[in-house]
């Protein structure tokens, strides 16, 4: 008989404020704020300045014994007023931790009295509140969280504009910058939120930013509710919980709900609904990228074919990655996430109508540990995921290609594609590689040419 878990060990997800401080990240001139504790912010610095390999602020109210008593209102007005003088946002993003949460602190009315004591008849930076406590939910929850909240307070009625809002999902900067550039391809304007694509991968400064350049503007983020359609890149979402859906509900503004556009049915997808919104047809690069894309999917074919593979990350990263993966001939034997949604199966289903048949094996709410006693029965030929799956990958001998949040133990984590048939190419020259280079170090004698 199986008993319920309490408590997990390496958990297959990172903790909610995180993923909030990565969206308030990209927005411009906004600094992130955690409501809690130093060690909340100083862990959550460690790991995005590992993966993305840039200096991160994140500012804290730094709560102590004597605020888990009495609450953290004091610390909280004291250290937006110290963010405000020292940094001059014009947006400041407040995730609240565990701790914060937990006592029943009501940030809202906080921040209200913060308004009227501080405001003395200048202008205030634009506060954006999250509710983002680690013992509920994952990372991407927090992101999700975030981003509604950023729309919720910015975002105002007025006339229709020839405008798109683009809520991309927690993609990497690299993915973010190739969207930017198929709206601009297709002259079609777009408010893409979050945007870090500089901010969490900008170059060398001549002189130090408190806050770097680049981000969503909140001027831009104003317009969202006069949009004329809202494209969102999830399946798992829920509609309390998504910006796209608060926009439909509050302006009337169509929301149009996709899977990650990888592989070329989900990416075919994305690009017959930008045609439809333009009412033009794509330019012909991204018909010339689809083409090379086929190309390459019939010259690689025969090293990936049965391949099997256990696959775990955020459950939209997952769901997507196991169409592609089928769409490639591969057999994800196992799909996992430490999210839970309670609609990973399902979304799988839809894009893999026979998974049942095939074996393949759906689990959220899942740990490292459990993954790793699947893969003992299941004997996968490798591993897709982000590097908190290495100690599994080398405790039990399978390869390791790494993909998505956090990739802490290889270098351009943040340059990596994934979406559209760009970022498809890219991730299966990286799986043919990977097949190509196991076979080279399971040969008795190996080969220098395939």
């Amino acid at each position: 008989m199986k008993h319920a878990k309490t408590a997990t060990q390496n958990a297959c997800k990172l903790c909610n404020p995180l993923g909030a401080c990565l969206a308030f990240r990209g927005i411009e001139n906004c600094v992130p704020f955690l409501h809690g504790s130093q060690g909340c912010a100083t862990y959550i610095r460690r790991y995005l300045i590992s993966h993305y390999k840039e200096p991160i602020d994140i500012a804290s109210s730094n709560f102590h014994e004597e605020s888990a008593v009495f609450g953290g209102s004091h610390n909280l007005q004291v250290g937006l007023k110290n963010v405000t003088a020292q940094y001059k946002p014009e947006v400041i993003g407040i995730a609240t931790t565990c701790l914060s949460e937990t006592i029943g602190d009501d940030v809202p009315m906080i921040l209200r009295e913060y308004t009227k004591t501080y405001r003395n008849g200048t202008p205030m930076p634009i506060m954006i509140h999250a509710s983002t406590p680690s013992y509920q939910g994952s990372h991407i929850d927090g992101f999700h969280a975030a981003v509604r909240a950023t729309v919720e307070t910015l975002a105002e009625k007025g006339e229709r504009q020839n405008l798109v809002n683009m809520f991309p999902n927690m993609v990497s900067p690299a993915d973010l910058r190739y969207l930017k550039e198929i709206f601009t391809d297709f002259r079609l304007p777009c408010m893409l939120l979050p945007d870090y694509s500089q901010t969490m991968d900008g170059g060398p400064w001549g002189e130090y930013h408190r806050i770097p350049p680049g981000g969503t503007p909140a001027s831009a983020i104003v317009n969202a509710g006069r949009a004329t359609a809202s494209i969102e890149f999830t399946s798992t979402l829920a509609a309390s919980k998504s910006a796209a859906c608060y926009l439909e509900e509050a302006f009337g503004v169509p929301r149009h709900q996709l899977s990650l556009p990888i592989g070329i049915k989900e990416s075919d997808k994305f690009f017959e609904l930008l045609e439809t919104l333009t009412e033009q047809p794509r330019p012909e690069k991204y018909e010339d990228e689809r083409r090379r894309l086929v190309d390459a999917y019939a010259d690689g074919h025969k090293y990936v074919f049965e391949k099997k593979v256990i696959l775990y990350g955020e459950e939209d990263l997952v769901v997507a990655m196991t169409a592609f993966l089928r769409e490639i001939g591969m057999m994800p034997v196992l799909c996992a996430s430490g999210g839970k949604s309670g609609q990973l199966k399902q979304r799988i289903i839809e894009l893999i109508p026979d998974l049942e048949e095939l074996g393949i094996k759906v689990r959220e709410g899942v740990d490292f540990m459990d993954i790793e006693d699947e893969a003992k029965l299941l004997k996968p030929d490798f591993l897709i995921g982000n590097s908190k799956g290495y100690t599994m990958s080398r405790k039990n001998n399978i390869p390791l290609l790494r993909i998505g949040f956090p990739i802490h133990d290889r270098f351009g984590g943040q340059r990596a594609h994934h979406i559209g048939y760009r970022g498809t190419q890219e991730l299966f020259d990286r799986i043919v590689n990977t097949v190509i280079e196991q076979r080279q170090n399971a040969s008795s004698i190996g080969y220098t040419y395939m």
